[in-house]
């Protein structure tokens, strides 16, 4: 089978994308890479310091505007990696800090969870994975 190497960017339908790169910004420190409006759409990529990770923010000019539902066949939350439980107790202060309504960290089979929602009610997590056969 052909290899695939890793996950290359994710784009998210926003309902306001100016208000979602400022968010994305302000608490998890993405930065605009580039934008690349069009007639159909305002789209915005954003990369983030610490490693190769990238998110698009697309809003749709024709969109309904109707709110996220993770009951919808597509997305139903976006996990963020971090490298351990002592970085996901940092997160958790981060969070707090700015005012951002989050659950409290939360252990799981396979590691520990911190979750919250961006402004279209998207769940994010922050997740440090345990590791290998601990747990």
């Amino acid at each position: 089978m052909p290899r695939i190497t890793g996950l290359s960017h994710l784009s998210l339908s926003v309902r306001d994308r100016d208000a979602s790169v400022r968010w994305y910004g302000d608490v998890l420190g993405f930065t605009p890479y580039a934008r690349l409006d069009g007639d159909d759409r305002l789209e915005t990529i954003c990369v983030h310091p610490a490693g190769p990770t990238i998110v698009g923010f697309q809003q749709h000019r024709d969109a309904d505007g109707a709110p996220f539902d993770h009951r919808r066949t597509g997305l139903d939350h976006l996990a963020f990696a971090v490298a351990d439980l002592d970085e996901l107790r940092a997160w958790q202060d981060r969070l707090a800090d700015l005012g951002v309504t989050h659950s409290p960290i939360a252990e799981t089979d396979f590691g520990h969870v911190l979750c919250f929602r961006d402004p279209d009610g998207v769940q994010l997590e922050l997740f440090a994975m345990s590791p290998a056969g601990a747990g």
